[in-house]
């Protein structure tokens, strides 16, 4: 049997604001959502199906893991994040390959902002 990758499970304070931000950022809408939870998409979907999940202490600091969210145009993108909540962590990393921006969303979850260069 082999294993597949299904999803990513956010933690969060307030699950709907979180995945509305995740929703419209990355254009996957709402699937079926129980115990409190939320989801964007569905199982069995093209793309793993991201879970946002009630806890109640907030985030303690930097998360091991993160997502990676690629960008046609970094400035757009970095302004797309801002208007829909998200914020700036004033981490820039620019290689031959492309640029990277750490990013946050409105709880704070951060992630990467990527523009490769072709």
């Amino acid at each position: 049997m082999a294993n597949v990758w299904g999803g990513v499970t956010i933690d969060c304070l307030d699950p709907a604001r979180v995945a509305r931000f995740w929703s419209a950022l990355l254009g996957r809408e709402a699937g079926p959502s129980q115990h409190g939870r939320v989801y964007l998409g569905r199982r069995g979907d093209a793309l793993p199906r991201l879970a946002f999940q009630p806890v109640t202490e907030p985030n303690p600091g930097k998360v091991r893991i993160h997502l990676d969210v690629v960008a046609e145009d970094i400035d757009r993108g970095v302004a797309e994040v801002i208007a829909l909540g998200g914020r700036e962590t004033g981490e820039r990393h620019d290689y031959d390959e492309g640029v990277v921006v750490i990013m946050a969303d409105p709880e704070g979850h951060e992630f990467c902002l990527i523009q490769y260069y072709d």
